[in-house]
């Protein structure tokens, strides 16, 4: 009796493991709120395995990157919340430039769009395990980044730029002004670049952030003194009004020009031609333009201006 007992006990556990193994799914709808839940899955599931990052085999039998994403039948798109580009408005809606011009692409290519958010730091390991099919969120084109991604032909301008309490700002006439300070920038980003190639910043002591939202805050409360973050967010997001219109940006300090593009997985061709044809229609409609219009980047758009 006890042995049937015993053995009764040993299916009942081997069952609730069985049960266990199984998960869900998170992602996010298309109207706009995004469910980042599950957004870092594969790259925490890639540390955890022994911390290994290297992409893995994405062969599948053939098929295409773009067969892939028609058969799924939508396009998920890596983001982080950054004004004016992706983020959301009082209602929760996620909204700016690069949701409306996702979208209007999409609608171009006949698939839907599923934004995703993401860690930055991160952003190249997600592309390549399929967690997401493009990044796409006021992505700076670098040498260093062609080596790991695809890019869309360049669609809008952009710089660093350097933010700091506006009481302070007569205080750094010049970047040589800043090597003993704290710098808060968004972990992998153009601006931690900034930091890594200018000599006069060798000194500063460097704050990581995961998001530029972050680093500006970090200034806002004092934690930093300065931040380095894209200007096209930068001048957003101190515009007379916003939670940071206290801070402001340092003119005087100048970066290398750049310019944004669309990220997608090494060698995928056929997804990038689809989007850059989608690109020259909505420029030759004036629909680019229109979106650069509403949120203020019209001057700094590439095509279609």
């Amino acid at each position: 009796m006890k042995k049937r007992i015993l053995s009764v006990l040993v299916g009942a556990v081997m069952c609730l493991g069985l049960c266990g193994c199984g998960g869900g799914e998170s992602g996010s709808n298309v109207n706009g709120s995004v469910d980042n839940s599950g957004a870092n899955s594969a790259s925490d599931g890639g540390n955890s395995a022994g911390g290994d990052n290297s992409a893995p085999d994405n062969n599948n039998g053939g098929e295409t990157d773009w067969d892939y994403i028609v058969n799924k039948g939508k396009l998920v798109v890596g983001i982080t919340y950054n004004v004016p580009m992706n983020y959301q408005d009082d209602s929760g809606e996620l909204i700016g430039f690069e949701t409306e011009f996702t979208k209007a692409v999409c609608e171009k290519l006949g698939v839907e769009p599923d934004f995703q958010v993401i860690e930055w730091t991160k952003k190249e390991f997600e592309l390549n395990a399929k967690t997401i099919d493009l990044v796409w969120n006021g992505l700076t084109v670098t040498e260093e980044r062609k080596e790991n991604m695809l890019f869309s032909k360049s669609y809008l301008k952009n710089k660093q730029a350097t933010v700091v309490k506006a009481e302070n700002a007569e205080k750094y006439p010049t970047t040589a002004e800043m090597g003993s300070i704290t710098i808060a920038v968004e972990g992998g980003s153009a601006g931690e670049d900034v930091i890594k190639n200018d000599e006069a910043l060798k000194g500063c002591t460097k704050v990581s952030m995961e998001a530029q939202k972050d680093a500006l805050l970090e200034v806002k409360t004092g934690q930093a003194d300065a931040c380095i973050i894209d200007f096209t967010m930068a001048k957003a997001a101190t515009a007379e009004g916003t939670d940071f219109a206290d801070l402001k940006v340092l003119e005087n300090i100048q970066n290398t020009d750049e310019e944004y593009a669309i990220g997608a997985r090494l060698g995928d061709t056929e997804t990038i031609a689809k989007i850059n044809a989608a690109i020259d229609e909505l420029a030759a409609e004036g629909k680019l333009l229109e979106i650069a219009k509403k949120y203020n980047l019209d001057d700094a758009l590439l095509i279609g201006a």
